[in-house]
């Protein structure tokens, strides 16, 4: 940061490939630069900004905890997190992911590390997508490629989007 500068925080709405939704959080010093550079993205990789409210109907603000299956049984995690008020506690394979209402994270996360487990992911308050969209061959590399350049952006603070990518699809694009 510079002094004299004056940060915005801004978020932006749109659509990537395949019409998934996609919700880009910036911290930017000139909202005209970003969100052209923003649109630009967008469009080189098949999708387009969208209005305010466009799409963010399409996520929940939850807090969102994710902790490694080695570090913590099932259900003493479980029992920790619905007592201290999580919403709910789900199994993406490798990982225990604990949803929360915003008011409720801090109690999680400290029933969480209570139990002397370092969660590998925590954040207060993610946009989690209700529904997701399946993307497959030059669609989901699109989208990849997309996420990529919005990642290497330096006015992004956060990028949510509802797409589904296999992992084979993720290996292909790294090849």
């Amino acid at each position: 940061e510079e002094d004299g500068v004056n940060y915005d925080e801004i978020t932006y709405e749109g659509y990537g490939p395949g019409g998934a939704a996609v919700i880009i959080e910036t911290l930017t010093d000139n909202r005209n630069r970003t969100v052209g550079e923003l649109r630009h993205m967008l469009t080189k990789y098949g999708g387009s900004l969208g209005e305010t409210n466009s799409v963010a109907w399409m996520f929940d603000r939850k807090g969102y905890i994710v902790v490694d299956k080695a570090a913590a049984g099932e259900e003493a995690l479980m029992s920790a997190v619905l007592e201290a008020g999580a919403d709910d506690m789900g199994d993406d394979g490798e990982h225990w992911e604990v949803t929360t209402d915003i008011a409720s994270y801090e109690a999680v996360l400290e029933a969480v590390k209570a139990l002397g487990v370092e969660p590998s992911s925590a954040q207060a308050m993610a946009m989690l997508p209700r529904n997701t969209i399946k993307l497959e061959g030059k669609t989901a590399q699109q989208m990849l490629k997309l996420m990529d350049a919005l990642d290497d952006h330096e006015d992004v603070k956060q990028v949510w989007s509802n797409f589904d990518i296999e992992e084979k699809e993720i290996e292909a694009s790294l090849a």
